[in-house]
């Protein structure tokens, strides 16, 4: 995890609950807040999850990053964070944060070596830097955002076969007002 704010505990559960995820390593600008929350989650996550789960601060961003299977960022940075060179072949890279054209989790290597998706192709291509700046410079084009949520809920475009190892995805979400009406009529359900 890249960021320790208010996003990271909730992409971390959501991520530990639905893969069987041993370990996590955060990482975050201010190391005392990357502590802070490692400390909360390792304590909380095994008893939620009924299972033992290491929870602990990085102190060394790149090494965190080329470790992990998944790499799931949401902070505010106008300079990437995920850089291409540290990437191996099976990684996920999930970029929730870094929300306008000014903004970069990830630099033009993680996005050129990877297979992109995106919550929604318009909100994506105009808002988000991690996208806008790679199509803006020439490192991708267009037809390299391969799907976005829609299609992939939908059928019409398929996310990683079952059993890659080698593909590098990347999935860039800048938030859609769709995505926060389901979610609200999912809680009000339950």
């Amino acid at each position: 995890m890249i960021g320790a704010g208010a996003l990271a505990p909730h992409l971390i559960r959501v991520h530990a609950k639905v893969r069987p995820i041993r370990e996590v390593a955060i990482w975050g600008r201010r190391p005392a807040e990357a502590q802070r929350l490692a400390g909360e989650l390792g304590r909380s996550l095994p008893v939620a999850l009924g299972r033992p789960i290491e929870v602990r601060a990085a102190a060394d961003r790149r090494q965190a990053v080329a470790e992990a299977d998944i790499v799931s960022c949401a902070t505010l940075s106008k300079t990437p964070l995920v850089e291409g060179d540290w990437l191996r072949q099976g990684q996920h890279i999930d970029l929730v944060g870094a929300y306008m054209p000014d903004m970069r989790e990830s630099d033009d290597a993680a996005v050129r070596r990877a297979r992109v998706y995106v919550d929604t192709r318009a909100g994506a291509c105009k808002e988000a830097g991690d996208i806008v700046q790679p199509l803006a410079n020439g490192t991708i084009g267009s037809g390299d955002v391969i799907a976005d949520l829609f299609e992939l809920a939908r059928g019409q475009r398929a996310g990683r076969p079952p059993g890659d190892r080698t593909s590098i995805t990347l999935f860039k979400s800048v938030g859609a007002a769709l995505e926060d009406l389901a979610a609200a009529e999912l809680a009000v359900g339950r």
